[in-house]
């Protein structure tokens, strides 16, 4: 591990975008100071020539990582083996390395069109496991998975960090770590955010997340990537790099998409916390 951390060290600290059609034109017109774009796989396969052909002159002036919607890698349905290899095609012709997913399901006998958590439990750890490998398999790629908020826990056998760390050995795969889910679930199920942080495996970080959400209540928030990133969430992906060292960070923006500059802004404001942040 120690040398999985000099080698971060050297990382250039690098802050990505979500891209949406609301400001994707601008983009391609205005070339923003930008260090990554990601986008969703589902919202670009088969839509035809213009579609490639926008994806083709980004890519030829940033890099594009991938961040998936309907794996449902924890689903009792089987995988939909035909889907990923749609998503292998789509990877290779556009030359994106990094594909994300989230750590959680959406699909059961049918589409359930929200991601649901998974158990939190040593069988359902290994179940979750074998499946990621056979994706893993199938993309000639690693998986990378994202931490999801959650409101209501089907299960908890064993706690959220050990049931993502058994996830990621035993599959031998990637963390996205999103840091505003984090925050999120350690209001609403009143766990330490700090300590979640430091527990997980630096060398298992592959890039991150960061975005805003709602204040239902003092003890509820929601994630909604519909506003702001909150300074305390900021101060968490502070945190994260001085624990794991520097990784690539993206901002969310899902509803209420300001005018870019405004999202330009808020990039330049977490780049400014990451070049400020000391690394152990």
């Amino acid at each position: 591990m120690r040398r999985r951390q000099m080698w971060r060290r050297e990382v250039r600290r690098i802050v990505g975008l979500g891209l949406r059609r609301e400001f994707l034109t601008e983009v391609l017109q205005q070339n923003p100071a930008v260090d990554f774009w990601e986008i969703a796989p589902e919202n670009w396969i088969e839509r035809g020539y213009e579609a490639s052909y926008q994806l083709d002159r980004l890519r030829e002036r940033y890099p594009l990582y991938s961040h998936g919607l309907s794996l449902s890698i924890g689903s009792p349905d089987p995988l939909d083996e035909a889907f990923i290899l749609k998503v292998k095609a789509f990877l290779d012709r556009f030359n994106i390395e990094r594909y994300s997913e989230h750590l959680s399901y959406c699909s059961a006998n049918g589409h359930l069109y929200d991601l649901l958590p998974i158990p939190f439990s040593e069988e359902a750890a290994d179940y979750v496991a074998q499946r990621v490998r056979r994706v893993q398999e199938l993309l000639e790629r690693k998986l990378i998975l994202e931490n999801v908020s959650y409101y209501s826990p089907a299960a908890q056998e064993i706690s959220e960090l050990a049931f993502i760390k058994r996830v990621l050995t035993q599959a031998d795969c990637d963390l996205l770590l999103d840091v505003n889910n984090v925050f999120v679930n350690s209001v609403n199920h009143k766990y330490d955010p700090v300590a979640f942080i430091q527990g997980l495996p630096s060398e298992r970080i592959n890039y991150g997340h960061i975005a805003g959400h709602y204040e239902e209540e003092p003890d509820l928030l929601i994630d909604t990537h519909g506003a702001a990133v909150r300074q305390e969430v900021m101060e968490l992906l502070a945190l994260s790099y001085e624990t794991h060292g520097p990784f690539p960070v993206l901002l969310e923006r899902d509803f209420n998409i300001p005018p870019l500059p405004e999202l330009l802004s808020e990039v330049e404001a977490i780049k400014a916390v990451t070049q400020n942040t000391e690394v152990a």
